[in-house]
């Protein structure tokens, strides 16, 4: 068996070499993402979003792995499971370690950060 099987009931996305699990529930999305050790937001992922940063917040449960978090004025913010994710947009990411990690996830699309009154932007 596969370390994290396969879902079924839900809509299955590649994102690089990121493997996410997508559900509908009301307005909102649940979301599985499965980040491969080694993987970076701006190396793996920068050129596919065509952003400078990754602009999308990040609210949910980091459920396997850890995920390092840097802004732009240099904070890093290390996370390692299990542990509550609240990540504004603006960030470069990175899996530490040799574990795939693990981040579920509540999202509103573009609508994030209004819909659940988190932080459009890094603050310390």
């Amino acid at each position: 068996m596969p370390l994290f099987a396969a879902m079924h009931g839900v809509e299955h996305q590649t994102f690089g070499p990121v493997e996410i699990d997508v559900a509908a529930v009301g307005d909102a999305r649940i979301k599985r993402a499965i980040y491969p050790p080694g993987m970076r937001w701006s190396v793996d992922l920068q050129p596919l979003a065509g952003t400078e940063t990754c602009n999308h917040a990040h609210v949910g449960f980091l459920a396997h792995g850890a995920l390092h978090f840097e802004f732009p004025d240099g904070c890093v913010v290390e996370l390692q499971a299990p542990a509550v994710v609240d990540i504004a947009p603006g960030h470069d990411a990175w899996v530490a370690g040799d574990e795939p990690a693990v981040l579920i996830e509540v999202d509103y699309l573009a609508d994030t950060v209004a819909r659940l009154g988190v932080a459009g932007d890094h603050q310390h």
